[in-house]
């Protein structure tokens, strides 16, 4: 008897393990049938839509440029105020540029860009398709022998992978010269010398590391964003429930690739 709650405790952590994995293979299916529809709507009709997919791009990554340009502005900046006592310390305050574009352009940049996207691009779109199964619309569209995946998911996808990838090269520029700001105008340091050290420092692993994980978090904020979004039931309540999920989601799944991705570049690279 005394071990009933430790049983309890296993079963309740297998069926929380069994219900994860199996989710992480509906985000694989719909990849997969993404990527098979992405190709089928280049080779056959009906085609992407190019005026949708440009739509997408600004509805999800040109409207968010204001929001991650102050944010990795600010973190530049806190990053030179945090670093520069340790620096100062050792005598090495004129390396605070290699240290912060170190620290933006393969990790910063692209996870902080990612998570803010998240909140603004992923809710988005789990609410909007959501409404769209509550409605059904999406219904009608396969009542039409429309497939949901081509019209709704493809544009989707192809705009917010590009986006989050052009969003993390500004952010890496910004998060860098909010660094630059502060190192020139409170710390002493020769604006050259910060920009031409913050150059020196950065290497083709640094900059391709960065672009590639922008590129896959892109990937998980649009497929998580889509998949709750279809899998929306219950009327107005569960297009909340579906929203406030994506975006946990979304960020779990971000950093938690962040991480695995940057072991594999460590140990490859």
């Amino acid at each position: 008897m005394s071990g009933a709650p430790w049983v309890r405790l296993l079963e309740r952590v297998g069926a929380q393990g069994e219900g994860f994995l199996a989710y992480l293979g509906g985000l694989g299916y719909l990849v997969l049938d993404t990527v098979r529809q992405t190709v089928a709507g280049v080779v056959s009709r009906p085609r992407i839509k190019i005026d949708e997919t440009v739509y997408q791009m600004v509805r999800l990554g040109v409207r968010a440029i204001p929001i991650i340009a102050l944010v990795q502005l600010f973190v530049g900046m806190t990053l030179a105020f945090t670093l520069a006592p340790v620096l100062d310390d050792y005598g090495q305050l004129n390396q605070l540029a290699t240290v912060i574009a170190k620290a933006v352009w393969p990790q910063l940049g692209p996870l902080i860009a990612a998570v803010v996207l998240t909140g603004f691009a992923g809710a988005a779109i789990a609410a909007e398709i959501g409404t769209m199964i509550v409605g059904e619309e999406v219904a009608a569209l396969r009542t039409s022998a429309i497939d949901p995946i081509r019209f709704l998911v493809v544009p989707r996808v192809i705009a917010c992978v590009l986006m989050t990838v052009a969003l993390a090269v500004l952010a890496n520029f910004l998060g860098t010269a909010g660094g630059g700001f502060i190192a020139a105008s409170i710390l002493g340091i020769d604006p050259w010398e910060y920009y031409y050290t913050a150059l020196d420092s950065l290497v083709l692993k640094d900059v391709v590391t960065g672009l590639v994980k922008a590129g896959i978090f892109g990937l998980i904020i649009v497929t998580v964003s889509c998949h709750e979004g279809l899998s929306v039931r219950g009327g107005a309540g569960g297009v909340g429930q579906a929203t406030t999920s994506s975006v946990v989601r979304a960020i779990f799944l971000i950093i938690t690739a962040n991480c695995i991705f940057t072991a594999l570049f460590y140990f490859v690279w």
